[in-house]
């Protein structure tokens, strides 16, 4: 797309006031509702798991912070009760579980109370866990894993086993394969492992850069506990950070290839909690120059943007940018 046309379709856009209603995305399961196993429909049992509820939701509307050491923290989980809006026991298998839904607007109060400042509920962790026998493991098998990047305050998703991507692919940050991934399961945050006699592979792709790691254990629960909560640990240190103050900054996105491109990139940028502010500053070819103002640094926001699946980092940084991303169609 030729510059002056593109930069007539932002002047157009601009003059529309684009409303976040534009983007049109799939919405995620509530943060505020949490599934938790339990023996029995005592009311000791029900409070017990109330708090182990609220501590996992907290933990997901902070966005992964670690809360456990703030004042009144212990104070508010034996309090749990009194922040339910509903809650109902249904079948788990064998056994059964009761799914809780917390009051949003409570919980959003008493996060702030705590001293954790906004930063968005973070996507889920796509699992894509090989066994074995090379085939991918569903969430029964990955159960432990699941429970344990609760824990931390991250959700889970599992893939179509009809349509199972290349891990390859995926482990390497290839482009169109991201694309793909984002495009169905709305989550830039992937947790690659393969199995082999007495231990894992694993490979975290978090922010559009991988980490890759080695675990052994006994047994594959241990280690599926493990890789929870190294997950958890590793995205944590990657994408919670907390800003000192107001950062300004240029943000370029290439593949911005459409008007449409360009209303939903804005309504991810002004649907983050840490963007103050965005003005366009200039296009060229499918590239757009953006001044961005952020209470987070714009590495930190790149790598933010890039876990929610629809922007991957660049591997080089453009000429006169603070960082730089692309848009994933």
């Amino acid at each position: 797309m030729r510059l002056s046309r593109l930069l007539c379709i932002l002047f157009l856009f601009g003059l529309a006031g684009l409303r976040p209603a534009l983007a049109q995305q799939q919405a995620p399961s509530s943060p505020y509702t949490v599934v938790m196993p339990v023996t029995d429909t005592s009311e000791a049992q029900r409070d017990a798991t109330f708090s182990s509820a609220m501590a996992q939701v907290l933990a997901r509307v902070a966005g992964g912070q670690d809360l456990r050491g703030k004042s009144g923290y212990d104070d508010a989980l034996k309090s749990a009760s009194g922040l339910v809006s509903q809650y109902q026991y249904q079948r788990s298998g064998d056994g059964i579980a009761l799914q809780i839904t917390f009051d949003r607007g409570a919980i959003n109060h008493l996060v702030g109370q705590l001293g954790a400042p906004a930063a968005g509920v973070k996507p889920p962790v796509l699992l894509l866990v090989q066994g074995t026998d090379g085939s991918l493991l569903g969430g029964d098998s990955l159960d432990a894993l699941a429970r344990s990047a609760a824990a931390q305050g991250y959700g889970v998703v599992y893939p179509d086993p009809t349509q199972p991507p290349d891990l390859s692919r995926v482990a390497a940050v290839d482009p169109a394969e991201m694309a793909q991934l984002t495009s169905r399961y709305k989550t830039g945050l992937v947790l690659v492992g393969k199995l082999h006699s007495g231990g894992v592979d694993w490979t975290l792709v978090s922010g559009g850069t991988a980490q890759s790691w080695q675990d052994q254990g006994p047994t594959e629960d241990g280690l599926f506990a493990d890789a929870g909560a190294a997950m958890a640990a590793r995205v944590g240190k990657q994408l919670n950070v907390i800003g000192s103050g107001t950062s300004d900054g240029k943000l370029w996105i290439d593949g911005v290839a459409s008007a449409m491109d360009y209303a939903q990139l804005l309504n991810v940028l002004r649907g983050d909690p840490s963007v103050r502010t965005v003005t366009t500053l200039g296009a060229k070819d499918d590239g757009v120059l953006l001044e961005v103002s952020s209470s987070l640094p714009l590495s930190a926001l790149a790598s933010n943007l890039a876990a929610g699946g629809r922007l991957l980092q660049a591997s080089s940084n453009h000429a006169g940018a603070d960082a730089s991303l692309r848009w994933l169609h």
